[in-house]
Formats: structure tokens, C-alpha cells, sequence
């Protein structure tokens, strides 16, 4: 059993397909949610399900095909014990920054619809974000360094825009590979841009 950051609760899920970089649906603006119904839980759970068993930590609606403002957040707490909002689930409707701060701080970033590439984008450290809860209730989350990072990732996904359109500069773009021996991850560059 999962609980929501609004104190609901996950029982039954669904793994979604993810999809990937060439699929026009990624790059649409996505509608508003005006009906906050169980057709809008059940697929908050989906998501939230899918964004776990990929050990992602964020997913948007775009990215399993629904043209929808919809984001799941979450930063697990394996590898994040130091960070206190690690371990909160955010599900979060119709979301919007409004309010970024900081020198924008340039990181590693990754993508589930693009998958075996990373590539440094700078984001703000601070972000409040505001939308809804899956019953319309209203939401307001200040957010700092990683998942400050992830909501505006996520969030951009509800635009059409991808990590990869933050990076001006082709050096910044790695593709990972694994090395059959080793088992080990590499980083190569990408010699080529990515659309």
C-alpha cells in the first residue's frame, strides 16, 4: 500500500508504457485537467507505479501517451537519507512553477522517454510549485535542490520540452553504455544532437 502526500492511498496499479524520444506526443503542450475523477486517480496510481518499477523519480503525463497536466515525484530514500524530502510521493495536477530562485546550478540530468543518455542542465535550486491534489484540492510545494530539479523536469515535460533542449552546448551530452565485461557503466560522447 502507497500513500499520497494528500493522505490517500494506492491499492490497485497497472505498469504503463513509457514512451520515447521521436514520439510527437512528447513534444505537444499538454491540456489542463478539469475533471478530477477516478479515471484521474487510477491513472495517478499507474504513473506512480510505472515511475517505481522504472526507478525513475518523476514521470509526466505526456510520457506514457496522455496529453494531460499530470506529474508523480518522488526521491526514494536509498541513496537520499541526508535529504529530507526524499521518500515523499508528490502527485500533483495542472502544476506550475511560480516562483524559481538561486543561481541556476548545472547537474546531471536523465530522462525514462530518453532512455541511455544524461547531459548537464542548469535549473534553479529553489522552486514553488502550486496545482492540485487527484480530488482538486489545491497544493503548494516549495522544493529545493533535487526536487526542485525534478518538478521543473517534470513540469517542462508538460510543455513539449525535453532535458535535452536546455543543452547548447553537444559536449554536455552523454550517452551510457555498458561495457559487456565489466558490467560497468560508461560515459561516451555524443558526437551527433539528439531531436
Amino acid at each position: 500500500m502507497v500513500y499520497f502526500a494528500d493522505g490517500g492511498i494506492l491499492v490497485s496499479m497497472a505498469k504503463l508504457e513509457i514512451i520515447t524520444l521521436g514520439d510527437p506526443r512528447l513534444r505537444k503542450k499538454c491540456k489542463p485537467i478539469k475533471r478530477f475523477d477516478k479515471r484521474l486517480q487510477q491513472l495517478a496510481e499507474d504513473m506512480v507505479e510505472t515511475m517505481r518499477a522504472t526507478s525513475g523519480v518523476g514521470l509526466a503525463a505526456p510520457q506514457v501517451g496522455i496529453n494531460e497536466r499530470l506529474i508523480v515525484v518522488e526521491i526514494p530514500t536509498e541513496g537520499f537519507e541526508d535529504d529530507p524530502q526524499a521518500g515523499k510521493l508528490f502527485v500533483v495536477v495542472n502544476p506550475e512553477v511560480i516562483r524559481a530562485r538561486g543561481e541556476k546550478v548545472a547537474d546531471d540530468e536523465g530522462c525514462l522517454s530518453i532512455p541511455g543518455y544524461i547531459g548537464e542542465v542548469e535549473r534553479y535550486p529553489t522552486a514553488t510549485i502550486k496545482g492540485f491534489d487527484v480530488h482538486g484540492r489545491p497544493l503548494r510545494i516549495k522544493a529545493f535542490d533535487y526536487l526542485a530539479r525534478i518538478f521543473q523536469h517534470e513540469i517542462d515535460h508538460l510543455d513539449g520540452v525535453l532535458f535535452i533542449d536546455h543543452i547548447s552546448e553537444p559536449q554536455k551530452l552523454r550517452r551510457l553504455v555498458q561495457d559487456p565485461e565489466t558490467g560497468e557503466w560508461l560515459e561516451e560522447p555524443v558526437v551527433a544532437a539528439l531531436a
